[in-house]
């Protein structure tokens, strides 16, 4: 299920970047990319405590994110504080792999897969 999330997430890096470039001000899309940021924090918390061994995958997608959208000014700064947001807020409630853990990264993807999908169908040429 992630490598189809990782596909759909990739589709919609190369749709968005090119009509985000075009100007900074918020695009109407942005609300979606920071709850994707957000569930990629997430993910990139939960994933290490539940023994993943991905190393920094969610972390570079979050990077690879920002880099399709090159946002800059307060754009950037909510997207990054998006991913933020879902790492810290995993970490002050987890410190170890439960089965509510399993859940929410099951959630998370299954979540962000959605939203990939919406964005996709919404604002792909």
């Amino acid at each position: 299920m992630s490598t189809r999330f990782l596909a759909i997430f990739a589709l919609i890096l190369a749709c968005a970047a090119g009509s985000a470039r075009a100007q900074d001000a918020a695009a109407p899309f942005d609300g979606e990319l920071q709850r994707l940021a957000e569930i990629l924090g997430g993910l990139h918390y939960l994933r290490g405590i539940c023994g993943s061994n991905e190393g920094n995958k969610w972390r570079n997608e979050m990077q690879a994110l920002i880099d399709a959208e090159t946002p800059s000014g307060e754009r950037r700064t909510r997207m990054i504080a998006g991913f933020n947001r879902g790492y810290n807020g995993f970490q002050q409630t987890y410190r170890s792999c439960t089965p509510a853990a399993t859940v929410a990264i099951r959630r998370y993807i299954e979540e962000g897969s959605k939203i990939s999908r919406d964005l996709t169908a919404r604002y792909a040429n």
